[in-house]
Protein backbone atom coordinates (compact mmCIF):
# COMPACT_ATOMS: atom_id res chain seq x y z
CA UNK A 1 0.00 0.00 0.00
CA UNK A 2 1.17 3.70 -0.23
CA UNK A 3 2.30 5.48 2.40
CA UNK A 4 1.28 8.92 4.04
CA UNK A 5 2.74 11.10 6.74
CA UNK A 6 1.06 12.50 9.17
CA UNK A 7 1.44 16.50 9.37
CA UNK A 8 3.02 18.46 12.74
CA UNK A 9 -0.72 19.34 13.54
CA UNK A 10 -1.28 15.36 14.13
CA UNK A 11 1.61 14.40 15.65
CA UNK A 12 2.35 17.22 18.32
CA UNK A 13 0.60 16.13 21.63
CA UNK A 14 2.77 15.76 24.40
CA UNK A 15 2.16 18.25 26.69
CA UNK A 16 -1.39 19.57 27.94
CA UNK A 17 -0.10 23.10 27.06
CA UNK A 18 -2.79 25.59 25.84
CA UNK A 19 -0.39 27.29 23.41
CA UNK A 20 1.42 25.23 20.30
CA UNK A 21 3.62 27.70 20.00
CA UNK A 22 4.75 27.74 23.53
CA UNK A 23 5.16 23.73 22.80
CA UNK A 24 7.26 24.18 19.98
CA UNK A 25 9.12 26.43 21.86
CA UNK A 26 10.08 23.56 25.11
CA UNK A 27 12.42 20.89 24.62
CA UNK A 28 11.56 17.52 25.23
CA UNK A 29 12.73 16.88 29.05
CA UNK A 30 10.84 20.46 29.85
CA UNK A 31 7.30 18.81 29.06
CA UNK A 32 4.54 18.35 31.54
CA UNK A 33 4.83 14.90 32.83
CA UNK A 34 1.22 13.19 32.42
CA UNK A 35 1.73 11.37 36.00
CA UNK A 36 -1.63 11.68 37.32
CA UNK A 37 -5.11 11.39 37.06
CA UNK A 38 -5.95 15.08 36.69
CA UNK A 39 -3.38 15.88 34.08
CA UNK A 40 -4.35 12.88 32.14
CA UNK A 41 -8.03 14.23 31.92
CA UNK A 42 -7.04 17.39 31.07
CA UNK A 43 -5.26 16.03 27.91
CA UNK A 44 -8.65 13.95 27.69
CA UNK A 45 -10.29 17.05 26.87
CA UNK A 46 -8.76 17.53 23.28
CA UNK A 47 -9.78 13.64 22.53
CA UNK A 48 -12.90 14.81 20.76
CA UNK A 49 -12.97 16.15 17.41
CA UNK A 50 -12.85 19.79 17.69
CA UNK A 51 -14.52 19.94 14.24
CA UNK A 52 -18.28 19.70 12.62
CA UNK A 53 -19.25 16.84 10.05
CA UNK A 54 -22.95 17.61 9.98
CA UNK A 55 -23.00 20.53 7.40
CA UNK A 56 -20.88 18.48 4.67
CA UNK A 57 -22.91 15.13 5.75
CA UNK A 58 -26.35 16.38 5.64
CA UNK A 59 -25.79 17.98 2.21
CA UNK A 60 -25.02 14.96 0.79
CA UNK A 61 -28.18 13.65 1.40
CA UNK A 62 -31.45 13.28 0.38
CA UNK A 63 -32.87 15.70 3.15
CA UNK A 64 -32.16 18.41 0.74
CA UNK A 65 -33.01 19.66 -2.00
CA UNK A 66 -32.26 23.13 -4.57
CA UNK A 67 -33.73 26.07 -3.10
CA UNK A 68 -33.20 28.01 -6.66
CA UNK A 69 -32.23 31.15 -4.71
CA UNK A 70 -28.65 31.37 -6.53
CA UNK A 71 -28.27 34.32 -3.99
CA UNK A 72 -27.10 32.02 -1.94
CA UNK A 73 -25.16 29.75 -3.48
CA UNK A 74 -21.33 29.16 -2.40
CA UNK A 75 -18.91 27.09 -4.08
CA UNK A 76 -18.83 24.57 -0.57
CA UNK A 77 -22.61 24.31 -0.77
CA UNK A 78 -22.33 23.59 -4.18
CA UNK A 79 -19.44 20.89 -4.09
CA UNK A 80 -21.04 19.02 -1.35
CA UNK A 81 -24.32 18.42 -3.00
CA UNK A 82 -22.88 17.62 -6.23
CA UNK A 83 -20.41 15.25 -4.71
CA UNK A 84 -17.32 16.65 -5.56
CA UNK A 85 -13.74 17.09 -4.26
CA UNK A 86 -14.29 19.82 -1.85
CA UNK A 87 -11.84 22.58 -2.23
CA UNK A 88 -12.40 24.46 0.90
CA UNK A 89 -10.35 23.35 3.95
CA UNK A 90 -11.54 25.66 6.81
CA UNK A 91 -14.38 25.12 9.01
CA UNK A 92 -17.18 22.44 8.31
CA UNK A 93 -15.01 21.27 5.59
CA UNK A 94 -14.28 17.28 4.95
CA UNK A 95 -10.28 18.56 5.30
CA UNK A 96 -10.84 20.59 8.77
CA UNK A 97 -12.77 17.15 10.22
CA UNK A 98 -10.38 15.31 8.74
CA UNK A 99 -7.77 16.94 10.71
CA UNK A 100 -9.46 17.19 13.70
CA UNK A 101 -10.24 13.48 13.56
CA UNK A 102 -6.19 12.50 14.04
CA UNK A 103 -5.43 15.37 16.32
CA UNK A 104 -8.39 13.97 19.10
CA UNK A 105 -6.55 10.37 18.59
CA UNK A 106 -3.26 11.64 18.97
CA UNK A 107 -4.53 12.74 22.55
CA UNK A 108 -6.05 9.49 23.30
CA UNK A 109 -3.11 8.06 21.97
CA UNK A 110 -0.87 10.31 24.28
CA UNK A 111 -3.36 9.64 27.56
CA UNK A 112 -3.01 5.61 26.65
CA UNK A 113 0.63 5.51 26.86
CA UNK A 114 0.82 8.11 29.77
CA UNK A 115 -1.53 5.30 31.61
CA UNK A 116 0.68 2.39 30.31
CA UNK A 117 4.09 3.57 31.91
CA UNK A 118 2.33 4.59 35.07
CA UNK A 119 1.16 0.82 35.08
CA UNK A 120 -2.02 0.85 34.35
CA UNK A 121 -3.28 1.45 37.77
CA UNK A 122 -6.82 0.44 38.69
CA UNK A 123 -7.24 4.32 39.66
CA UNK A 124 -6.70 5.12 35.61
CA UNK A 125 -9.35 3.19 34.71
CA UNK A 126 -11.84 5.56 34.13
CA UNK A 127 -9.40 7.67 31.94
CA UNK A 128 -8.24 4.58 29.87
CA UNK A 129 -12.00 3.80 29.14
CA UNK A 130 -12.75 7.15 28.02
CA UNK A 131 -9.33 7.62 25.86
CA UNK A 132 -10.33 4.03 23.97
CA UNK A 133 -13.78 4.74 23.36
CA UNK A 134 -12.80 8.49 22.05
CA UNK A 135 -9.91 7.00 19.76
CA UNK A 136 -12.80 4.39 18.48
CA UNK A 137 -15.22 7.43 18.26
CA UNK A 138 -12.91 9.08 15.84
CA UNK A 139 -11.60 6.02 13.74
CA UNK A 140 -15.42 5.22 13.18
CA UNK A 141 -16.12 8.63 11.94
CA UNK A 142 -13.07 8.46 9.55
CA UNK A 143 -14.16 5.33 8.35
CA UNK A 144 -17.78 5.90 7.48
CA UNK A 145 -17.39 8.92 5.89
CA UNK A 146 -13.47 8.44 3.83
CA UNK A 147 -14.56 4.68 2.68
CA UNK A 148 -17.17 2.64 1.22
CA UNK A 149 -20.17 1.15 3.55
CA UNK A 150 -19.02 -2.34 5.95
CA UNK A 151 -19.40 -5.24 3.98
CA UNK A 152 -18.22 -8.24 5.45
CA UNK A 153 -17.50 -10.61 2.13
CA UNK A 154 -15.71 -7.08 0.26
CA UNK A 155 -14.33 -5.12 3.91
CA UNK A 156 -10.84 -7.36 3.48
CA UNK A 157 -10.10 -5.42 0.50
CA UNK A 158 -12.06 -2.51 0.61
CA UNK A 159 -9.79 1.07 1.75
CA UNK A 160 -10.39 2.05 4.95
CA UNK A 161 -8.21 4.55 6.82
CA UNK A 162 -5.25 4.80 9.16
CA UNK A 163 -6.03 3.28 12.78
CA UNK A 164 -3.46 4.46 14.71
CA UNK A 165 -2.54 2.98 17.82
CA UNK A 166 0.73 4.61 19.15
CA UNK A 167 1.36 8.36 20.18
CA UNK A 168 4.01 10.25 17.76
CA UNK A 169 7.59 10.46 18.71
CA UNK A 170 8.78 11.35 15.62
CA UNK A 171 8.17 14.68 13.57
CA UNK A 172 6.78 12.78 10.06
CA UNK A 173 5.86 9.15 10.59
CA UNK A 174 4.30 7.18 7.92
CA UNK A 175 1.44 5.36 7.71
CA UNK A 176 -0.42 2.86 5.59
CA UNK A 177 -3.93 2.83 4.92
CA UNK A 178 -5.79 0.10 6.68
CA UNK A 179 -8.89 -2.78 5.40
CA UNK A 180 -11.92 -1.73 6.40
CA UNK A 181 -12.58 -5.05 7.57
CA UNK A 182 -8.97 -4.12 10.09
CA UNK A 183 -10.21 -1.00 11.11
CA UNK A 184 -13.82 -2.23 12.53
CA UNK A 185 -11.75 -5.65 14.13
CA UNK A 186 -9.57 -1.96 16.11
CA UNK A 187 -12.76 -0.05 16.88
CA UNK A 188 -14.66 -3.48 18.20
CA UNK A 189 -11.60 -4.26 20.36
CA UNK A 190 -11.02 -0.36 21.66
CA UNK A 191 -14.95 -0.28 22.16
CA UNK A 192 -15.53 -3.63 24.09
CA UNK A 193 -12.19 -2.81 26.61
CA UNK A 194 -13.12 0.85 26.71
CA UNK A 195 -16.84 -0.52 28.13
CA UNK A 196 -15.04 -1.98 30.74
CA UNK A 197 -13.66 0.87 32.19
CA UNK A 198 -15.61 4.00 31.61
CA UNK A 199 -18.01 5.34 34.41
CA UNK A 200 -19.97 8.98 34.16
CA UNK A 201 -17.66 10.59 37.16
CA UNK A 202 -17.03 13.97 35.15
CA UNK A 203 -17.91 17.14 36.47
CA UNK A 204 -19.53 17.67 32.85
CA UNK A 205 -20.48 13.54 31.98
CA UNK A 206 -22.05 14.76 28.70
CA UNK A 207 -19.14 16.52 27.43
CA UNK A 208 -17.47 12.97 27.98
CA UNK A 209 -17.85 9.41 26.98
CA UNK A 210 -20.26 8.18 30.10
CA UNK A 211 -21.15 4.74 30.29
CA UNK A 212 -24.51 5.75 28.50
CA UNK A 213 -22.91 7.24 25.26
CA UNK A 214 -20.51 4.66 25.43
CA UNK A 215 -23.29 2.24 25.03
CA UNK A 216 -25.02 4.30 22.67
CA UNK A 217 -22.16 4.56 20.08
CA UNK A 218 -21.68 0.48 20.58
CA UNK A 219 -25.31 0.44 19.36
CA UNK A 220 -24.45 2.80 16.33
CA UNK A 221 -21.32 0.42 15.98
CA UNK A 222 -23.20 -2.60 15.84
CA UNK A 223 -25.91 -1.55 14.17
CA UNK A 224 -23.58 -1.02 11.12
CA UNK A 225 -21.87 -4.49 11.46
CA UNK A 226 -25.03 -6.74 11.32
CA UNK A 227 -24.70 -8.04 15.41
CA UNK A 228 -28.42 -7.27 16.64
CA UNK A 229 -28.56 -9.49 19.70
CA UNK A 230 -25.03 -6.90 20.75
CA UNK A 231 -27.38 -3.91 19.49
CA UNK A 232 -30.45 -5.32 22.23
CA UNK A 233 -27.67 -6.27 25.09
CA UNK A 234 -26.19 -3.05 25.29
CA UNK A 235 -29.56 -0.59 24.87
CA UNK A 236 -30.98 -3.15 27.75
CA UNK A 237 -30.47 -0.45 30.59
CA UNK A 238 -32.58 1.87 28.36
CA UNK A 239 -35.79 -0.34 27.79
CA UNK A 240 -38.43 -0.57 25.87
CA UNK A 241 -40.11 2.40 26.90
CA UNK A 242 -37.14 4.67 28.33
CA UNK A 243 -40.07 7.14 30.13
CA UNK A 244 -38.58 10.75 30.13
CA UNK A 245 -35.21 9.68 28.48
CA UNK A 246 -36.39 10.95 24.60
CA UNK A 247 -36.60 14.48 23.64
CA UNK A 248 -39.44 16.41 24.32
CA UNK A 249 -40.27 18.61 21.70
CA UNK A 250 -43.54 19.72 23.10
CA UNK A 251 -40.86 21.54 25.45
CA UNK A 252 -39.63 23.56 22.47
CA UNK A 253 -43.36 24.53 21.37
CA UNK A 254 -43.70 25.89 24.92
CA UNK A 255 -41.24 28.23 25.06
CA UNK A 256 -39.75 31.18 22.84
CA UNK A 257 -37.53 30.79 19.59
CA UNK A 258 -34.05 31.68 21.12
CA UNK A 259 -34.80 29.38 24.43
CA UNK A 260 -35.92 26.50 22.26
CA UNK A 261 -32.90 26.46 19.98
CA UNK A 262 -30.93 26.66 23.10
CA UNK A 263 -32.19 23.52 24.56
CA UNK A 264 -31.76 21.18 21.63
CA UNK A 265 -27.70 20.83 22.71
CA UNK A 266 -27.86 21.89 26.51
CA UNK A 267 -26.40 19.15 28.99
CA UNK A 268 -30.03 18.84 31.24
CA UNK A 269 -31.75 17.23 28.09
CA UNK A 270 -31.96 13.95 29.09
CA UNK A 271 -31.81 12.37 25.66
CA UNK A 272 -28.41 14.25 25.08
CA UNK A 273 -25.24 11.59 26.03
CA UNK A 274 -22.65 13.46 24.33
CA UNK A 275 -21.75 16.52 23.65
CA UNK A 276 -19.37 18.79 21.86
CA UNK A 277 -18.51 22.24 21.08
CA UNK A 278 -16.31 22.45 18.16
CA UNK A 279 -15.15 24.90 16.07
CA UNK A 280 -17.87 25.44 13.90
CA UNK A 281 -19.92 28.14 11.73
CA UNK A 282 -22.88 25.57 10.70
CA UNK A 283 -25.25 27.60 12.78
CA UNK A 284 -25.03 30.86 10.70
CA UNK A 285 -25.23 28.61 7.51
CA UNK A 286 -27.42 25.47 7.85
CA UNK A 287 -30.69 27.37 7.62
CA UNK A 288 -29.00 29.64 4.30
CA UNK A 289 -27.49 27.41 2.10
CA UNK A 290 -29.11 27.50 -1.23
CA UNK A 291 -28.82 23.84 -1.14
CA UNK A 292 -30.79 22.78 2.01
CA UNK A 293 -34.48 21.63 3.32
CA UNK A 294 -36.89 23.99 1.19
CA UNK A 295 -40.40 25.14 1.29
CA UNK A 296 -41.30 23.23 -1.66
CA UNK A 297 -40.00 20.11 -0.73
CA UNK A 298 -41.79 20.52 3.49
CA UNK A 299 -44.24 17.82 3.25
CA UNK A 300 -41.77 15.27 2.13
CA UNK A 301 -40.51 15.00 5.73
CA UNK A 302 -42.78 16.98 7.81
CA UNK A 303 -46.76 17.00 6.55
CA UNK A 304 -49.02 15.08 8.06
CA UNK A 305 -48.83 12.01 5.48
CA UNK A 306 -45.19 11.52 6.24
CA UNK A 307 -46.17 9.48 9.66
CA UNK A 308 -48.39 6.77 10.48
CA UNK A 309 -51.34 8.17 11.59
CA UNK A 310 -51.91 11.33 9.59
CA UNK A 311 -50.79 13.59 12.17
CA UNK A 312 -49.30 17.02 12.73
CA UNK A 313 -45.71 16.71 13.33
CA UNK A 314 -44.37 18.39 16.64
CA UNK A 315 -41.46 19.26 15.40
CA UNK A 316 -41.23 22.99 14.37
CA UNK A 317 -40.01 23.80 10.55
CA UNK A 318 -39.21 27.89 10.55
CA UNK A 319 -38.02 29.93 7.94
CA UNK A 320 -36.39 33.51 7.57
CA UNK A 321 -37.50 34.00 4.13
CA UNK A 322 -40.70 33.43 2.91
CA UNK A 323 -40.71 29.20 3.19
CA UNK A 324 -37.81 29.41 0.19
CA UNK A 325 -36.04 27.18 2.85
CA UNK A 326 -36.55 26.03 6.21
CA UNK A 327 -34.80 24.79 9.17
CA UNK A 328 -35.63 23.19 12.40
CA UNK A 329 -33.51 25.13 15.34
CA UNK A 330 -30.98 22.96 16.97
CA UNK A 331 -27.33 25.23 16.88
CA UNK A 332 -26.47 28.47 18.70
CA UNK A 333 -23.21 29.37 18.82
CA UNK A 334 -21.26 30.66 21.15
CA UNK A 335 -18.35 33.45 20.16
CA UNK A 336 -15.56 33.08 21.77
CA UNK A 337 -13.66 36.68 21.85
CA UNK A 338 -9.85 36.53 21.65
CA UNK A 339 -9.21 39.89 21.05
CA UNK A 340 -11.74 42.73 22.51
CA UNK A 341 -10.04 45.30 20.74
CA UNK A 342 -9.63 44.08 17.59
CA UNK A 343 -13.54 42.75 17.84
CA UNK A 344 -12.13 39.45 16.65
CA UNK A 345 -12.74 35.72 17.92
CA UNK A 346 -13.85 32.30 17.38
CA UNK A 347 -16.96 30.91 16.47
CA UNK A 348 -17.89 27.62 18.30
CA UNK A 349 -21.22 25.38 17.89
CA UNK A 350 -22.38 22.92 20.80
CA UNK A 351 -23.34 19.84 18.46
CA UNK A 352 -25.67 16.33 19.94
CA UNK A 353 -22.67 13.76 18.95
CA UNK A 354 -25.35 10.64 20.84
CA UNK A 355 -28.92 10.75 21.96
CA UNK A 356 -30.89 8.23 23.55
CA UNK A 357 -33.35 9.01 20.20
CA UNK A 358 -30.47 7.57 18.07
CA UNK A 359 -29.86 4.57 20.79
CA UNK A 360 -33.64 3.97 20.57
CA UNK A 361 -34.63 3.56 17.41
CA UNK A 362 -31.43 1.56 17.11
CA UNK A 363 -32.65 -1.02 19.75
CA UNK A 364 -36.26 -1.47 17.49
CA UNK A 365 -34.59 -1.90 14.46
CA UNK A 366 -32.39 -4.94 16.12
CA UNK A 367 -35.47 -5.94 17.40
CA UNK A 368 -36.86 -5.97 13.76
CA UNK A 369 -34.08 -7.95 12.62
CA UNK A 370 -33.91 -10.45 15.54
CA UNK A 371 -38.06 -11.03 14.13
CA UNK A 372 -39.39 -9.44 17.31
CA UNK A 373 -42.18 -7.68 15.41
CA UNK A 374 -44.43 -6.92 18.65
CA UNK A 375 -41.77 -5.60 20.45
CA UNK A 376 -41.08 -3.78 17.37
CA UNK A 377 -44.48 -2.24 17.21
CA UNK A 378 -44.65 -1.37 20.58
CA UNK A 379 -41.59 0.75 20.88
CA UNK A 380 -42.55 1.97 17.49
CA UNK A 381 -45.88 3.66 19.01
CA UNK A 382 -44.14 4.91 21.78
CA UNK A 383 -41.62 6.59 19.80
CA UNK A 384 -44.24 7.77 17.19
CA UNK A 385 -46.49 9.09 19.91
CA UNK A 386 -43.96 11.51 21.37
CA UNK A 387 -43.39 13.15 18.05
CA UNK A 388 -46.77 13.83 17.33
CA UNK A 389 -49.62 15.82 18.45
CA UNK A 390 -53.08 14.53 19.44
CA UNK A 391 -51.13 11.04 20.53
CA UNK A 392 -54.54 8.96 21.08
CA UNK A 393 -53.29 5.52 23.00
CA UNK A 394 -56.77 3.53 22.29
CA UNK A 395 -56.66 4.18 17.95
CA UNK A 396 -52.78 5.31 17.58
CA UNK A 397 -51.63 1.77 17.23
CA UNK A 398 -48.26 0.78 15.47
CA UNK A 399 -49.41 -2.68 13.49
CA UNK A 400 -47.95 -4.66 10.86
CA UNK A 401 -50.42 -3.93 8.52
CA UNK A 402 -50.08 -0.34 8.99
CA UNK A 403 -46.21 -0.57 8.36
CA UNK A 404 -46.68 -2.66 5.32
CA UNK A 405 -49.14 -0.97 3.91
CA UNK A 406 -47.50 2.60 4.27
CA UNK A 407 -44.12 1.90 3.51
CA UNK A 408 -44.03 -0.92 0.65
CA UNK A 409 -41.27 -3.23 -0.07
CA UNK A 410 -39.95 -2.19 -3.38
CA UNK A 411 -37.41 -4.80 -4.72
CA UNK A 412 -33.50 -3.09 -5.45
CA UNK A 413 -34.08 -0.39 -2.89
CA UNK A 414 -33.09 -0.79 1.09
CA UNK A 415 -30.31 -3.82 0.49
CA UNK A 416 -27.80 -3.81 3.45
CA UNK A 417 -25.31 -6.64 3.13
CA UNK A 418 -27.53 -9.00 5.13
CA UNK A 419 -30.87 -10.38 3.83
CA UNK A 420 -34.23 -9.00 4.40
CA UNK A 421 -37.50 -10.48 4.42
CA UNK A 422 -40.84 -8.36 3.03
CA UNK A 423 -41.91 -7.50 6.28
CA UNK A 424 -38.38 -6.23 7.46
CA UNK A 425 -37.92 -4.22 4.61
CA UNK A 426 -41.69 -2.03 5.37
CA UNK A 427 -39.95 -2.01 8.93
CA UNK A 428 -36.71 -0.57 8.09
CA UNK A 429 -37.87 2.01 5.88
CA UNK A 430 -40.18 3.23 8.24
CA UNK A 431 -37.18 3.62 11.03
CA UNK A 432 -35.32 4.60 8.22
CA UNK A 433 -37.90 7.79 7.71
CA UNK A 434 -38.15 8.29 11.00
CA UNK A 435 -34.52 8.54 11.53
CA UNK A 436 -34.41 11.09 8.85
CA UNK A 437 -36.68 13.33 10.40
CA UNK A 438 -35.29 12.96 13.90
CA UNK A 439 -32.01 14.12 12.96
CA UNK A 440 -32.77 17.02 10.20
CA UNK A 441 -29.83 18.61 9.78
CA UNK A 442 -27.34 16.08 12.11
CA UNK A 443 -26.05 14.32 8.75
CA UNK A 444 -26.92 11.23 10.55
CA UNK A 445 -28.87 10.23 7.48
CA UNK A 446 -25.40 9.73 5.21
CA UNK A 447 -25.07 6.45 7.06
CA UNK A 448 -28.58 5.02 6.12
CA UNK A 449 -28.08 6.06 2.63
CA UNK A 450 -24.25 4.19 2.73
CA UNK A 451 -25.42 1.43 4.87
CA UNK A 452 -28.71 0.75 3.12
CA UNK A 453 -27.20 1.48 -0.40
CA UNK A 454 -29.58 3.74 -0.92
CA UNK A 455 -29.75 5.25 -4.69
CA UNK A 456 -30.90 9.53 -4.16
CA UNK A 457 -30.95 12.17 -6.98
CA UNK A 458 -29.92 15.65 -6.81
CA UNK A 459 -31.89 18.71 -8.74
CA UNK A 460 -30.26 21.70 -9.41
CA UNK A 461 -31.80 24.40 -11.27
CA UNK A 462 -31.41 24.57 -15.00
CA UNK A 463 -29.14 21.66 -14.51
CA UNK A 464 -28.92 17.53 -15.48
CA UNK A 465 -30.16 15.58 -12.54
CA UNK A 466 -27.16 14.10 -10.59
CA UNK A 467 -27.57 11.13 -9.75
CA UNK A 468 -25.86 9.06 -6.62
CA UNK A 469 -25.95 5.36 -7.49
CA UNK A 470 -25.99 2.36 -5.00
CA UNK A 471 -22.45 1.66 -4.91
CA UNK A 472 -21.46 4.86 -6.34
CA UNK A 473 -17.54 5.26 -5.64
CA UNK A 474 -18.70 9.17 -4.46
CA UNK A 475 -19.87 7.43 -1.14
CA UNK A 476 -16.57 7.44 -0.17
CA UNK A 477 -15.67 10.91 0.44
CA UNK A 478 -12.07 12.25 -1.50
CA UNK A 479 -9.19 12.00 0.70
CA UNK A 480 -8.44 15.17 1.51
CA UNK A 481 -5.81 16.98 -0.98
CA UNK A 482 -3.08 17.84 1.62
CA UNK A 483 -2.93 14.41 2.75
CA UNK A 484 -3.13 12.65 -0.74
CA UNK A 485 -0.63 14.75 -1.69
CA UNK A 486 2.20 13.10 1.32
CA UNK A 487 1.68 9.61 -0.76
CA UNK A 488 -1.88 8.63 1.20
CA UNK A 489 -3.43 6.31 -1.82
CA UNK A 490 -6.49 8.12 -2.93
CA UNK A 491 -10.15 6.90 -3.01
CA UNK A 492 -10.92 5.34 -6.73
CA UNK A 493 -13.03 7.02 -8.79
Amino acid sequence: MRTFKITTLLLIVLTVSSSCDDFLSEIPDNRTQLDTPEKISELLVNAYPNANYMEFAETMTDNVFDSGDLTLTTNKNSQNYNWEMQEDIQQDSPSDYWDACYSAIAHANQALDAINKLGNPANLNPQKGEALLARAYSHFMLVTFWSQRYNPSTATTDLGIPYVLEPEEVLVKKYTRNTVAEVFNFIEKDLEEGLKYVNSDYKLPKFHFNKAAAKAFASRFYLIKGDWNKVIEVSDELGNKPEGQLRDYQSYLDVDFNTGQRKYSQESESTNLLIASVSSVYSRSFYSNRFQLTGADRDILFGNGANLFNKEWLYRPLSYNGQITIFVPKFTEYFRITNANAGIGQPYDAIVLLSNDEYYLNRIEAHVMTNQIATANEELEYFISKRIKAYNASTDKVTELKIVTKYPAVDDEYTPFYNLTSVQKSYIKAIAELRRREFIHEGLRWIDIKRFALKITHKSYNQPDNVLLKDDKRKAIQIPLHVSNTGLEKNPR
